[in-house]
């Protein structure tokens, strides 16, 4: 009988065979989700993870305080990496050897680094060795260590994004008597942030997320982002809903940007 299946199986178009395994993990997962269904808990979990009377007491906090500051050290973070980006692909592009040799060890090792131990060098490493106080305490701290990581992983970006531009546009612009930095901001530049503006939401989406790291850095009330702030209502709770109420407003900020990335690139794949 199983040699007969397989026999029949393989006689099959490549068409059919793609129709069945369709078909075949459509029941798969109808099946895994009405065992699911059936064999959960539902009231237990209704109560550790949507408790109503946990939901109210986070309000409205979670939104005027830790979600205002995720939003708030995300967007310091990546202007501050992006102006740092931009300088590091200039210098990887550069004519003078130094430069391109400083931008590639700066880039490949703080790719290579965990964004976590860049935070606590940042926020306990230098103060200790240099005896330097970074000004604006968490946020400002925690704000330096993640541009530092995000211009690193930007700046490749960056640097892709101007090679992408065609050489002619960079070619006619000299002709016409230009100078090289002229030609790179008015001409190449512009043409090459449009290229990259679908993995630069990429990397804002990515640094929403990292401000979860800001909790070595130690915080006060009024500086919670949104993971501490759960964090801290799971330990006075013993519940965990304040996980699941964090879990949907990251997803109400980062979806639409994740939308908006999926839009630019169809945009520009039909722009090409």
């Amino acid at each position: 009988m199983g040699s007969f299946v397989l026999a029949l199986y393989m006689n099959l178009t490549p068409r059919q065979k793609t129709k069945i395994y369709i078909t075949s993990m459509y029941v798969l997962a109808a099946v895994v989700a009405l065992a699911v269904g059936l064999l959960a808990d539902w009231e237990r979990i209704g109560r550790n993870f949507f408790n109503t009377e946990v939901m109210r007491d986070m309000f409205p906090d979670v939104i005027f305080i830790a979600a205002k500051n995720t939003l708030l050290y995300t967007a310091l973070s990546f202007s501050m990496g992006l102006v740092l980006a931009l300088m590091l692909a200039l210098m990887r592009l550069s004519s003078i050897a130094p430069f391109r040799a400083f931008a590639m060890v700066y880039i490949e090792l703080l790719r290579g680094l965990p964004a976590l131990i860049t935070l606590i060098f940042v926020g306990f490493g230098v103060p200790i060795a240099f005896g330097w106080s970074i000004p604006g305490g968490t946020l400002g701290t925690g704000s330096l260590g993640l541009a530092i990581v995000a211009g690193a992983y930007m700046a490749e970006t960056i640097r892709a994004g101007i090679e992408a531009v065609p050489k002619g546009q960079t070619e006619a612009a000299r002709s016409l008597g230009m100078s090289k930095t002229r030609t790179m901001f008015t001409i190449t530049l512009p043409q090459a942030f449009r290229i990259i503006i679908p993995p630069l939401t990429n990397e804002l989406v990515l640094l929403i997320k990292d401000t979860s790291l800001f909790f070595v850095l130690g915080s006060t009330p009024g500086t919670k982002e949104l993971t501490k702030f759960a964090r801290d209502f799971l330990n006075s709770t013993k519940n965990a809903t304040p996980l699941t109420v964090a879990a949907i407003v990251y997803l109400i900020i980062t979806l639409p940007l994740t939308y908006m990335v999926r839009r630019l690139e169809k945009s520009a794949a039909k722009a090409r």
